[in-house]
């Protein structure tokens, strides 16, 4: 298993998180299967560099969009302006939404952002790779 992201749909994360820093965005990827077709960034109502909480009303909007299109969720997204791409406890302690993969964008490497997918399952995180299809636009 690997999740795919078109080039355009990370390049749309990575400006929300860099335009948001040194604050955390987050969001939701829709599309089929393991591939992305569709990024939803949403507002971090917590407005924190450490932690972020969607608004619920975005959320449902995201969702019913996701529906009327023929998508489904496939991964929660947030980034983390100041620490590597890996969940922290609390992203692990807040991993509810089950069969969806977390994504986390990393900008603290200043040799370019990084991204990382996780799988949680039992409070435990499995390492999901990431690739970014350069031919999708």
């Amino acid at each position: 298993m690997a999740l795919t992201i078109p080039k355009r749909v990370f390049l749309e994360m990575l400006a929300a998180a860099r335009a948001t820093a040194p604050l955390e965005a987050c969001g939701l990827l829709a599309g089929t299967d393991e591939s992305v077709a569709r990024c939803y960034v949403l507002t971090n109502a917590d407005a924190s560099a450490e932690h972020y909480r969607m608004l619920p009303v975005e959320q449902f909007a995201a969702v019913k969009d996701m529906r009327s299109t023929g998508l489904k969720m496939l991964a929660i997204w947030h980034s983390h302006p100041a620490s590597p791409a890996r969940m922290s406890d609390e992203d692990i302690r807040l991993a509810y939404t089950p069969d969806v993969l977390y994504v986390i964008l990393s900008l603290v490497d200043p040799s370019g952002p990084k991204t990382c997918a996780f799988n949680v399952r039992d409070g435990v995180p499995h390492h999901i790779p990431v690739m970014i299809d350069e031919k999708e636009s």
